[in-house]
């Protein structure tokens, strides 16, 4: 409350001065000076950034072309560190396992389609109808056997993960079950009959 107006003033210059001797980091937290234009310019140079558009686009294409690479390898391998986000985690890779483990008649729905197709082109009246019943067919099988799956599904989920998040597992499952075998990704990891 009473000290001399010279002491303070000195030891304000003081510190100002200390602090002025230092370098700074442009990144840093406020209270240390702001370093001058050029050495702020010269820093950010010196940054791995490329200078113009052209490069940073090519850059940028390159980084995202290593990363589907490496997703394109984890899809065939089942490597869960670089799996898309929508087949990470544990209830996932189960649902893939409990699909793969088992036939299941969705899955060869495209095949069946081919040869009904081919039928009911056919100009003859006896194999349209036939076709036609064996379109139906296959609706009501795959109906009725998706269903069951959906189910069965549903329990062992239950089960196994209590307290994990499961939300579109089902859904990912009956999905996977409409590709064919060798065509499903990531690739199929257990045999048939293969408990999961």
């Amino acid at each position: 409350m009473f000290r001399s107006r010279a002491n303070t003033e000195k030891a304000a210059t003081q510190v100002t001065s200390d602090l002025s001797t230092q370098t700074r980091d442009p990144q840093a937290p406020k209270g240390r000076p702001t370093p001058k234009r050029s050495e702020a310019q010269s820093q950010r140079r010196r940054a791995a950034t490329p200078t113009d558009r052209k490069s940073a686009m090519k850059q940028q294409r390159e980084a995202r072309r290593s990363d589907m690479a490496r997703q394109r390898a984890a899809l065939a391998s089942g490597d869960e560190r670089f799996l898309p986000a929508r087949d990470k985690g544990p209830v996932r890779r189960f649902v893939r396992d409990y699909v793969d483990s088992r036939f299941c008649m969705a899955e060869f729905f495209l095949p069946l389609a081919v040869v009904i197709l081919v039928l009911s082109m056919v100009r003859v009246g006896s194999l349209q109808n036939i076709a036609l019943l064996l379109w139906l067919g296959v609706i009501v099988l795959i109906v009725v056997d998706s269903i069951g799956l959906w189910l069965r599904l549903k329990k062992q989920l239950a089960e196994r993960f209590p307290d994990t998040p499961k939300r579109g597992a089902v859904a990912y499952g009956l999905m996977r079950t409409l590709q064919m075998r060798r065509l499903r990704l990531p690739k199929p990891q257990v045999k048939r009959g293969q408990r999961p």
